[in-house]
């Protein structure tokens, strides 16, 4: 009994250091009011303007919005002849964060009294290591009316993960942040939530 519960143990915490946790993803979605009726039509999953429609990364993001949108009802349209439209923009970029105050700080102190005057010096030194990059990721989906070009769902959502985390790597990312994004479809108009 004790030798299988060490294998159980073991095997839990092999199966959790896999797992890769993900922070908060924040949404921001406007619609609009006929955006509900008209959500079981055929869809394209098209590049915004300015996207290259054929990069790998693209095409990961591509993929897991068509999930979503399969998921919610929406028919897979032809691309340049749907009657709606999904132009997806994304942005990726690494940041570097910077702290908040230098390495070393410098403190004067003095005082005066009846029985003297003192005055004092202090230095601090921050041992804290330098904060680790970040990777940002934007993911923008707009639905248009094929024909009248008139927008009927915006979503944003943006995540951030250091550099080093496997949630920095897009196959992981896309799915993480496209089901953030279409949660609780069409959602509420102007609010900006935190999906975890």
């Amino acid at each position: 009994m004790k030798c299988l519960t060490s294998a159980m143990l073991s095997v839990g915490l092999l199966l959790t250091g896999c797992v890769a946790p993900i922070g908060p993803v924040e949404v921001t979605r406007f619609h609009a009011p006929e955006v509900a009726a008209q959500a079981k039509g055929p869809i394209a999953v098209e590049p915004a303007t300015g996207m290259d429609g054929n990069s790998l990364e693209w095409r990961a993001y591509q993929a897991a919005v068509e999930r979503q949108l399969a998921a919610l009802g929406y028919a897979e349209g032809a691309a340049g002849s749907s009657a709606q439209v999904a132009e997806l923009r994304l942005s990726r970029s690494t940041i570097d964060p910077v702290r908040s105050s230098g390495p070393v700080s410098v403190g004067i102190g003095g005082s005066t009294g009846s029985y003297g005057s003192g005055l004092g010096l202090g230095i601090g030194i921050n041992l804290s290591p330098k904060p680790a990059q970040q990777v940002q990721t934007l993911l923008a989906v707009t639905i248009r009316d094929r024909a009248t070009k008139a927008a009927l769902w915006e979503g944003r959502a943006a995540f951030s993960v250091r550099a080093t985390s496997p949630m920095a790597d897009t196959a992981l990312a896309a799915p993480k942040m496209a089901e953030a994004l279409f949660k609780d479809f069409p959602g509420q108009s102007g609010e900006t939530i935190l999906v975890k």
